[in-house]
């Protein structure tokens, strides 16, 4: 494949240069190589830099000359920091845990150098060494095919994707209404063949009545034999087609549906970090507005299509076997036509996959806006949205216009090959009756055949259009629908009731910015204990938290539950046994009982009241005029953040978790409310294992254990008296917070 060779190509380079100045720098003992740019010690002056790592030594290149050779055991960590566009590369010493700095780059090459440095430390570490990134030179996934990268989230090149492999799919799709679609294609080839009809009727009442030789002879019954015949093929056509359209519609509606679901079905499959990637806009026009625009074009456009192109075979079939010279002249403006079709063909396309770009972007921002109108009208930011949503929409439509203007201009030209054909047809059958050698009646049914063959011509001019728009969509849908789906379960995946024993062994966790946030955190919770996560923000708590409930996987190391590894078991069977308040309370729009059934939808009236009694919000939702009935708005905006969150607590209580998570549940309570929590929490944390983040370390008064969270390692761990004693970091937090109660 083309990526392969040109990434053996950038490899090859990167090491020709390398072994200009190291002669015995292998490829196959590198673990760590990679490009920098900008001179360490002048913050304007471009440079070509080169690092290299093997197990033995570590060096850097810097313009042709070697500025850094040392012994890679004498290093016991390489650290990166993002300074402000450019990322600083320092090792530090192991005798000394002095921090020298290597080298330093621009933000191109960072997820490079961070990808290409973890391996590294990983071997300083523990002597292992980890397995090489997929991702190209630069550390961006790249096509295979064409070297393009891919789309934020995606691992589908838009431009490579096989336009005949998205149409076969489409129909795997729509198997299950084959019935349908195979009785609507008979009835094609039937209005067809009355099509063809209604000419040749044409041409016996206009030979045999209207222009008889003898008028006197003709008589009544069988003229309106005749019409009668011709009003009934027309109604027998209009009739035929109905019931076309209707076979269609049931079956374009039924895939439609299935579309759908199989993208939102995908959707909520994918990681939490899939979907991060892309923009809610952009989901939500993949699952209404792209199947909308297939279903468009299945119901609209294509059967059209298939109507006259069978039209197109069947007419001209008959004109070539009545006489070729006819059907010569009749098809000279087609290879005009498709001529131009293949030469729009990849312009088109590319124009139309603009346009859905800027129609998503469109939406992106639109929804943006919506969802946060309370912080746009709280800063009075009403007018840059409007700007900023009009640079969209103008973008959108100017990429419209430029589509439209060369339809406009394409158009009229193929019209007028279709319109020539149809005067050469004109001379030539008009020389016929001229010279006797054909009626008038003739000369109406092939001017009216060679209409039908127009038709399709006009027709064909237009499928590109409507082809693009069809088959961007149908590729954004499949973009999706052929996401890889890293959280998944295995085969005989297990779903058991769980006790709530947690064990985190030696978990390592990064993001795909390649910086690690957790670093080999080993952790055992029994059950029933309450378990409190402090530090300072940044340091990896809802991180862990995310890792426990598998919304991410742990790339190192592995977390236990009742001794089994947590990919072991379905993600439904350990979720449904997690119960979770995070730190921002999301509400569905509808009412409070509904968001607070929404974590047991069987549950009872008095089931509801209970937990709303312990979660602190029974009081005030009886004080609202329709009480539990009453409607949150979106994301639950009619309440207070403090109420939001007792709801959030009480759905979280009436799904009878095993292990409860809170984030930050109590950051938007008063002190009063705060209590009441607190004590409700302290009764339930008796029968199911708590973990708790808090900032507010008074929150965590009931913690069982304390572990204090610090640049992704467990740095302390112990009770509020223990690490009060110690005087460390915790410490350090509880007193900060003290002198900040004194100033309030």
């Amino acid at each position: 494949m083309f990526i392969r060779k040109k990434e053996k190509t950038c490899v090859g380079g990167l090491y020709d240069e390398i072994k200009r100045i190291l002669p015995d720098a292998s490829a196959e003992e590198s673990l760590c190589t990679f490009r920098f740019n900008l001179d360490k010690d002048d913050p304007e002056k471009r440079i070509e830099g080169f690092f290299y790592a093997d197990k033995k030594r570590l060096c850097v290149i810097s313009d042709g000359e070697l500025v850094l050779d040392i012994d890679s055991s004498s290093v016991s960590e390489i650290k990166t920091d993002i300074g402000v566009g450019c990322i600083y590369v320092s090792y530090v010493e192991k005798s000394s845990g002095i921090i020298k700095l290597i080298c330093r780059s621009d933000m191109s090459s960072s997820k490079r150098i961070i990808h290409a440095l973890k391996k590294l430390n990983h071997y300083l570490e523990d002597g292992k060494e980890l397995h090489a990134s997929s991702d190209g030179e630069d550390g961006v996934d790249r096509c295979e095919k064409c070297g393009r990268p891919f789309q934020p989230g995606s691992k589908t090149c838009m431009h490579c994707t096989s336009k005949k492999k998205v149409v076969k799919r489409l129909w795997r799709v729509a198997s299950p209404y084959k019935g349908f679609i195979v009785s609507s294609i008979v009835l094609f080839f039937l209005v067809s063949v009355l099509n063809l009809a209604i000419p040749y009727i044409n041409k016996i009442l206009v030979d045999d009545y209207i222009k008889s030789e003898n008028p006197e002879a003709v008589s009544l019954f069988p003229f309106v034999l005749v019409v009668l015949s011709m009003l009934g093929t027309q109604l027998l056509v209009r009739g035929v087609s109905m019931v076309r359209s209707h076979l269609l519609i049931n079956a374009s509606n039924g895939m439609i549906v299935d579309l759908r679901k199989m993208l939102f079905d995908k959707i909520q499959k994918l990681s939490i970090s899939k979907i991060s990637k892309r923009t809610s806009g952009d989901l939500m026009s993949r699952v209404s507005s792209d199947t909308s625009q297939v279903q468009n074009f299945l119901v609209n456009y294509l059967p059209n299509v298939l109507e006259q192109l069978i039209l197109f075979i069947a007419v001209g079939t008959v004109i070539l076997v009545y006489d070729y010279k006819l059907f010569i002249l009749i098809m000279i403006p087609t290879p005009f036509v498709v001529l131009s079709f293949n030469l729009f063909w990849k312009f088109v396309m590319r124009m139309y996959r603009r346009r859905w770009q800027c129609s998503a972007q469109s939406n992106a921002v639109l929804h943006d806006i919506f969802s946060g109108i309370r912080v746009v009208k709280a800063f009075g930011m009403e007018h840059r949205e409007a700007e900023r949503y009009d640079k969209a929409a103008r973008d959108e439509r100017n990429i419209t216009e430029k589509a439209d203007c060369i339809w406009s201009i394409l158009m009229p030209i193929l019209q007028f090959f279709i319109s020539f054909g149809e005067f050469i047809i004109l001379y030539y059958v008009g020389n016929k009756i001229l010279g006797g050698e054909m009626t008038l009646g003739e000369m109406t049914l092939f001017s009216s055949y060679a209409g039908l063959i127009y038709g399709p011509l006009r027709m064909i001019a237009g499928i590109p259009r409507h082809a693009m728009r069809f088959l961007t969509s149908s590729s954004k849908i499949f973009e999706i629908l052929d996401e890889e789906i890293e959280i998944s379960d295995r085969e005989q995946s297990v779903d058991k009731a769980i006790k709530g024993d947690i064990e985190i062994n030696n978990v390592s966790f990064g993001y795909e910015s390649g910086t690690e946030v957790l670093h080999n955190i080993s952790l055992s919770i029994k059950s029933g204990e309450f378990i409190g996560l402090v530090g300072k923000s940044g340091t990896g708590k809802s991180t862990l938290i995310n890792l426990i409930m598998r919304m991410y996987d742990v790339e190192e190391g592995s977390i236990l539950v009742d001794g089994i590894d947590i990919r072991d078991y379905s993600q439904e069977s350990l979720r449904s046994q997690i119960g979770v308040v995070l730190q921002e309370t999301f509400l569905f729009s509808g009412s409070i009982y509904q968001n607070i059934a929404y974590a047991k939808p069987t549950a009872t009236r008095e089931e509801i009241i209970a937990v709303s009694k312990l979660a602190g919000c029974h009081e005030f939702i009886i004080k609202l005029p329709d009480g539990y009935n009453t409607k949150v708005g979106e994301k639950g905006y009619n309440l207070s953040g403090g109420e939001r969150q007792r709801v959030a607590i009480a759905r979280a209580l009436l799904h009878n978790p095993r292990i409860l998570i809170l984030d930050e549940a109590t950051a938007s309570l008063d002190t009063e409310t705060e209590k009441q929590i607190q004590d409700a929490l302290a009764n339930l944390s008796a029968n199911r294992t708590t973990i708790a983040i808090a900032h507010r370390l008074s929150t965590l008064r009931n913690a069982t254990k304390l572990v204090v969270i610090d640049k992704g390692r467990i740095a302390e761990t112990g009770t509020h008296d223990e690490l009060i004693e110690k005087k460390g970091i915790y410490y350090g937090l509880v007193m900060a917070q003290r002198e900040m109660s004194k100033m309030e």
